[in-house]
């Protein structure tokens, strides 16, 4: 037997939707916090491929021999490389294993261990699965993975974090047809970490880079205070507004809001001139400088004095701050700046 295919293979999408789908046909699973990755298990060896075709094997070398002992030989298996502490995922230290340093991934990988949960089969044991509905691909993934650890759909967020730490494991995701069961995970299951979930019909086929998924995410509004700005690329306009909440009088910058149209981007560029200077986050966490999670994008940034108030909707948190850009939804005239706390902001328990 062999692979009847290689990499690259782009894995397949969710669009996303506001509420949970409900009706025949649906198959729901949780929506886990981590890298994308589908695993290519030849007869001796394993890749483990992001979704944008990268090798994540030096980064994780702890899963090599987990996965060559719980995946079939010539399977493919698409999942999430994730990382657990004993409060629950934990993706900040997930991101410290990109490091250019053999020896700090080695030392990592013994501290932190990762592991993998799978989703979804596209071979198994040499025959080609991409065109099976996803019920019987899960039912064959379950056979694949039998002696693999399972988190069951009653799981509690105690047996959820047991299951993936400390790593590394291969572990099987759980799935429920119930959206009842589902909404229970979306709402339980976000104090270990996860950012929502996913569902997806029961005789879709695996579509390479196809939004035909549904991904459900948590999204939460929070009133922060607007430090600063960078400037849109043709510097007629804000690029972003840089926004920040107070901890013992001190203003943390947490994220930044970009959702601006053209015309609003000069109007506010001309409007917010009158507050330029001040120190704004220059007693605490700023917006900081290049780094290597740059990219060679413009990091100056214009401080302002910090008296204007706006309201944004945001998905997920990374520590105190916004994982993503966070959608802007109004000004707040009505709201101090000082009253901009970071208890607005849910804490992992």
């Amino acid at each position: 037997m062999a692979l009847p295919f290689g990499p690259p293979i782009p894995p397949m999408l969710a669009k996303l939707q506001e509420d949970i789908p409900h009706g025949d046909g649906w198959l729901y699973e949780p929506k886990w916090d981590g890298f994308r990755a589908i695993v290519f298990r030849n007869e001796n060896d394993v890749q483990i491929m992001s979704r944008d075709n990268k090798a994540l094997n030096r980064y994780f070398p702890e899963l090599e021999r987990t996965l060559l002992e719980s995946v079939p030989p010539d399977t493919v298996v698409d999942g999430e490389v994730v990382l657990s502490d004993t409060r629950g995922l934990d993706f900040d230290s997930l991101q410290l294993r990109i490091h250019p340093a053999a020896s700090r991934v080695e030392m990592l990988s013994r501290q932190i261990p990762a592991s993998f949960v799978a989703f979804d089969l596209l071979a198994c044991r040499g025959k080609d699965l991409r065109d099976e509905p996803l019920g019987a691909r899960c039912s064959e993934l379950s056979k694949a993975l039998r002696h693999s650890d399972a988190i069951e759909a009653d799981a509690t967020n105690k047996d959820v974090i047991a299951a993936l730490h400390p790593g590394p494991r291969v572990v099987l995701t759980p799935n429920t047809a119930d959206a009842a069961v589902c909404a229970r995970w979306f709402d339980e299951w976000e104090a270990i970490g996860l950012d929502g979930v996913i569902a997806k019909r029961l005789d879709l086929p695996y579509v390479p880079k196809e939004r035909v998924m549904v991904k459900v995410k948590h999204r939460r509004t929070a009133d922060c205070v607007v430090g600063g700005y960078r400037l849109n690329k043709t510097g007629d306009g804000i690029g972003s507004l840089l926004l920040g909440l107070y901890d013992d009088g001190v203003l943390h910058y947490v994220g930044h809001t970009s959702s601006f149209k053209a015309a609003q981007r000069r109007e506010l560029l001309a409007e917010l001139k009158q507050y330029e200077g001040g120190h704004s986050f220059g007693g605490g966490r700023s917006p900081g400088g290049p780094s290597r999670w740059a990219q060679g994008r413009d990091t100056d940034w214009v401080p302002l004095e910090p008296v204007l108030v706006c309201e944004v909707s945001y998905d997920f948190l990374q520590g105190d701050r916004f994982r993503h850009a966070a959608t802007f939804v109004r000004w707040r005239d009505d709201k101090k700046p000082e009253d901009c706390l970071f208890d607005q902001l849910p804490r992992r328990r």
